[in-house]
């Protein structure tokens, strides 16, 4: 399993967000380098985002949800074009970073 992984519901369905392509960050000082993407399963998640056993360096990392598109698809209209959480690593663990979706607000927080 990768060391950052994700998922997404989508809280006004009550149902996974699949298709929702996530791309994930590293800061470098004032700039942000892409190092990984992926695209959501049908369970709304992304387990392999990382190949297996890399390990990130400490800093800080940011994960970016592409939420428009799915809203488009499902014809519902939304506030926020895309999702960007910004998140510490600060050790060589697991880090899971769900998002909670609707189309006019978010929720996130580290799960296990």
């Amino acid at each position: 399993m990768s060391q950052i992984t994700t998922h997404i519901l989508d809280t006004t369905r009550g149902k996974p967000a699949q298709g929702v392509v996530i791309v994930l960050y590293s800061q470098h000082a004032e700039t942000w380098q892409e190092l990984a993407r992926g695209t959501t399963n049908q369970d709304g998640r992304v387990a392999d985002l990382l190949p297996k056993g890399e390990v990130l360096a400490r800093g800080i990392y940011k994960l970016k949800f592409f939420t428009q598109e799915y809203f488009d698809q499902h014809e519902t209209a939304s506030f926020y074009p895309f999702v960007e959480i910004a998140f510490a690593v600060t050790a060589p663990e697991h880090y899971h970073v769900p998002l909670l979706l609707n189309p006019f607000g978010y929720s996130t927080y580290r799960g296990s």
